[in-house]
């Protein structure tokens, strides 16, 4: 359903079932899938490609310009998957270099930002008011904290979380909890590896690549080398090593206090 106090570009393409409240603006170049619902006041700009059954809230601004004073001549997009809720403003950018990607089944909080260039992978939740500046990847099922901030370029594990109000410098492996200021390691998100149906099995070998590399006296080359000899190849595995050793900013350090 579509009200009467609302402009949409005659070019713009909008699937079926798709609702857009009152005073929403959608520009000419942009694609809606079937069955999204779009509140009041959001203002939709040129490039964005939504996906089906995404439901944005009132306030939001979809796929504006990048803050990025180099500009950039290319034709980028902001591409947003199936079922991906947006709550109150929100502010999702296009790229510069290439585009934003935002998957499935993702939920950005009120006020949260996006900036150029991102990477959001599919189940990620990201929570109110926290920021991420540009070429920042978030892998699946990662969890944001509200106000967190996150530094350009930045990695942020599957199944890791980022505690509210933590600011993010160095990179964050998967099936990790960080917090403190500056950033530091806190332990496996025991959480998310239950929710999503981690085996004992797997658990054990996520906890002792941990140990080796956070709790042993261990460098980390070593640490490495000890999880390819002693731990069974599995998928869990390769994405610790492989996100490890791809690291070109570093990975978040240890803490000095006890973990609880």
């Amino acid at each position: 359903m579509q009200h009467t106090l609302i402009d949409i570009h005659p070019t713009a393409t909008l699937g079926k079932a798709v609702t857009v409240g009152n005073f929403s603006i959608i520009q000419a170049d942009v694609v809606i899938g079937d069955g999204t619902w779009i509140g009041p006041h959001v203002t939709i700009l040129s490039g964005s490609r939504i996906g089906k059954q995404c439901q944005i809230f009132p306030g939001a601004v979809i796929g504006a310009t990048a803050q990025d004073k180099k500009g950039t001549s290319l034709q980028t997009y902001l591409e947003i998957g199936d079922h991906t809720i947006i709550r109150e403003f929100v502010t999702l950018h296009r790229g510069t270099v290439g585009h934003t990607t935002i998957g499935s089944h993702v939920l950005l909080m009120a006020y949260v930002h996006v900036a150029h260039d991102c990477t959001i992978e599919d189940h990620v939740v990201i929570a109110n008011a926290a920021q991420l500046a540009g070429h920042v990847q978030l892998h699946h099922h990662a969890v944001i904290g509200g106000m967190a901030a996150i530094h350009q370029f930045m990695r942020v594990g599957s199944y890791s979380m980022v505690a509210s109000k933590s600011i993010v410098r160095k990179e964050v492996p998967p099936f990790i909890r960080v917090a403190r200021e500056p950033l530091r390691y806190c332990g496996l998100n025991w959480i998310a590896l239950r929710r999503n149906g981690f085996t004992a099995t797997q658990c054990e070998q996520i906890n002792y690549s941990y140990f080796l590399l956070y709790r042993s006296k261990l460098l980390l080359s070593e640490a490495l080398q000890v999880i390819d000899k002693q731990l069974q190849p599995s998928q869990e595995k390769e994405m610790i090593v492989s996100f490890v050793r791809s690291s070109n900013r570093g990975i978040v350090k240890k803490t000095n206090t006890p973990i609880t």
